[in-house]
């Protein structure tokens, strides 16, 4: 069985992003300045969100 090229990052860029809006949603406080936790969340969610446009362009030009 052949995987189409593409599959394995889009997958894993929205379990990454899943996973992190998870954390967000569970952590409920405002954004402070010096807070290191929010921006690691939010460069975690834009790896996720990279790896899904970059699965699906190699979906889409697959075809």
């Amino acid at each position: 069985m052949k995987i189409k090229e593409g599959v394995i990052p889009t997958t894993l860029g929205t379990i990454v992003t899943a996973g992190a809006l998870v954390a967000r949603a569970r952590d409920g406080r405002a954004m402070k300045r010096k807070d290191m936790v929010p921006m690691v969340e939010t460069a975690i969610i834009g790896f996720g969100l990279a790896h899904i446009v970059l699965g699906a362009i190699d979906l889409i030009q697959d075809r």
